[in-house]
Order: C-alpha cells, then sequence, then structure tokens
C-alpha cells in the first residue's frame, strides 16, 4: 500500500472518535436544549378559586374542570359559568405562565358581562401538569379548540345548553397565537384580543432557547427548530401569524401591547396589517402595561387595562 494512503487511513481513524464525540456532544446539548424548551418552568399558582374568595369575600362558583384534547391527551382549566345561552370566553396564558395569571380578569369580564369563562392549562405549564411538554403553538390551538366543544357540552340545571353560539377568546404571546390560529379554524370564534403576539413558533422557541442555554445564535437556533421537529416527529409548526391573520375575515380583532413586551410590541403592531378587513381591526399597542405584568398589575393603570378588554368583549361579543 502507498504511504499516502497508509497516513491517509491513519489520520480518519485517529478523527473517528474526534468526530464521534463532538456528534455525541452535538445532539446531546440540543436534546437539553429541547428538554428545556418544551418544558417551561412551573411556579405555585398566583392565586386559586379558593383563595380569591377568601381574600375578595365573593362567594364565586369556579370549578375545575377536565376534558379530552383531539389528540386523545388530558387537558384542565377553571370553569365560572355565566348566563344561559351567553357567549363564552377562553383566556390564554403566555409561555411560562398558568391558568392563575388571568384569573382576576376573568373573574371581572364574567361579572360585567356575565359571560360564561374559561380559563384552560396550555399543555405544559401549571403545578403538575397532565401533558409534561409544550409545542410552541404547534397543538396548542388544537386544544383550544377543543375548549370549545367542551363548552358546548356544558347544560344548566335545566339541561339546558350553557354556552351560545359565539365564543371570545383573549391571549398573551404563545396564548395569542393559539388563540389566532384556532379563530383561522372555527368562525365560532367571533372576537379576539390578542396581546403581545408572537410572529411564529420560531421566535418563541428563539427567545426560550436563549433563556435555556443564554445563547442568540443563528446557527443554534437552526439547529434547534430541527431537533423540535425530530422531537415532534415532524409536526412542529412554525406557520406565521400574518399568514394566520389573513384567513380573519369577520371577527372582531383587538391587538394589545405595551413597552414592557419589547419587541413584541412591533411584532404585534404590525400584525395589524394583515388581517383583510381593517375595518374590524382595533390596535392599541402603547399601553403602560400589557399582559405580561398582569399577574403583579395593581392600581390604575392595571384596571385601566381590564377595562379596555372587558369593554371590548361586552361591546363585540353578543
Amino acid at each position: 500500500m502507498p504511504p499516502k494512503r497508509r497516513f491517509g487511513k491513519r489520520l480518519i481513524k485517529s478523527l473517528l472518535p474526534i468526530v464521534f464525540v463532538i456528534v455525541v456532544a452535538l445532539i446531546g446539548s440540543l436534546a437539553f436544549i429541547v428538554y428545556c424548551v418544551t418544558r417551561p418552568a412551573r411556579r405555585p399558582y398566583v392565586v386559586t378559586p379558593e383563595a380569591f374568595a377568601r381574600i375578595s369575600g365573593r362567594a364565586l362558583k369556579v370549578t375545575d374542570e377536565t376534558w379530552t384534547n383531539r389528540d386523545g391527551r388530558p387537558a384542565r382549566g377553571w370553569l365560572l359559568k355565566g348566563a344561559e345561552g351567553a357567549p363564552a370566553v377562553v383566556l390564554l396564558h403566555r409561555y411560562g405562565g398558568d391558568r392563575s395569571w388571568l384569573f382576576n380578569l376573568g373573574v371581572k369580564i364574567n361579572e360585567t358581562t356575565n359571560h360564561t369563562i374559561l380559563w384552560p392549562e396550555l399543555r405544559g405549564h401549571g403545578e403538575d401538569p397532565p401533558i409534561s411538554w409544550t409545542s410552541l403553538g404547534a397543538r396548542e390551538s388544537d386544544d383550544v379548540l377543543s375548549a370549545i366543544e367542551f363548552l358546548k357540552t356544558l347544560k344548566t340545571e335545566n339541561q339546558k345548553q350553557l354556552v351560545g353560539e359565539s365564543f371570545g377568546l383573549y391571549g398573551v404571546e404563545l396564548g395569542a397565537y393559539s388563540a389566532l390560529k384556532a379563530a383561522s379554524q372555527d368562525n365560532r370564534i367571533k372576537v379576539l384580543v390578542l396581546d403581545s403576539i408572537v410572529r411564529s413558533p420560531d421566535d418563541l422557541l428563539n427567545t426560550a432557547v436563549l433563556n435555556c442555554v443564554a445563547i442568540d445564535n443563528s446557527l443554534v437556533h437552526s439547529l434547534s427548530r430541527t431537533a423540535m421537529r425530530v422531537y415532534m416527529l415532524g409536526r412542529y409548526d412554525s406557520t406565521p401569524g400574518c399568514d394566520l391573520a389573513k384567513s380573519i375575515q369577520d371577527q372582531r380583532v383587538l391587538l394589545l401591547s405595551g413597552a414592557e413586551a419589547g419587541r413584541l410590541r412591533d411584532t404585534t403592531a404590525s400584525m395589524q396589517n394583515c388581517f383583510p378587513n381593517q375595518g374590524n381591526v382595533q390596535a392599541r399597542v402603547n399601553l403602560p402595561l400589557s399582559g405580561f405584568s398582569l399577574p403583579s398589575a395593581t392600581g390604575e393603570q392595571g384596571e385601566a387595562y381590564d377595562r379596555v378588554v372587558i369593554e371590548f368583549f361586552d361591546t363585540y361579543l353578543r
């Protein structure tokens, strides 16, 4: 064997272990990223219905409900019933949040409008979630539609249908994207209030990767997207929100955001131009606070934000 060929074989053999170690390290790193991103940090609830009733002195009949998602997995949420035949409002929290973040807002909507309120827990969120992972919006929209189907099964004490034919959705960030995607598939959803919506799940993934590994790099983002597709067996969906908005025709839409939402304020503002029926879209993206700070919002700013949301549902969801 010529000396050059022998040298080449030796070189390849010596490099193979190094390449193997690099590949294993890369796969391990991507596995860690996917695990971290799909399992956001879980915290104790900000408030529970029982704690809220004790603090406020109001006897709220909020129940803890369960139902089944379209993929056969379990779902859960808090339910506050409204008047017979009235619409229902579904409140969807942000990535890393939980149903308790929007509890106070939901109670106020119910007291003002007498609509039925449902606080679903998005998959992978909350205390001891029945589904341990989030899909960053790929399957959450189907979960929202499953929640609407659950609401349609509710009966009054006289065995009449509790909820009417109209539904409203409120969402923050991941919740806003999931709400928009659900509304693009179901015309029973008549009103959308979207706070600080992400441009696409890819943007949410990039932010989550940064929080997990403190790296903001295009190559890492690209590899993370590939890893998410593998993890979700090719079902990771990154359809841009603007594309979804183009299918919204008759629904009333309110876009909200504030400076604290960072670049999501600009994303939300630009989303206004994506809806074909501009007359049905309102935007208020310079608010003193956004849905990000609702759990800790107090005083006049918190009341002002709640009033904007409540009045929009009260006016258009009938």
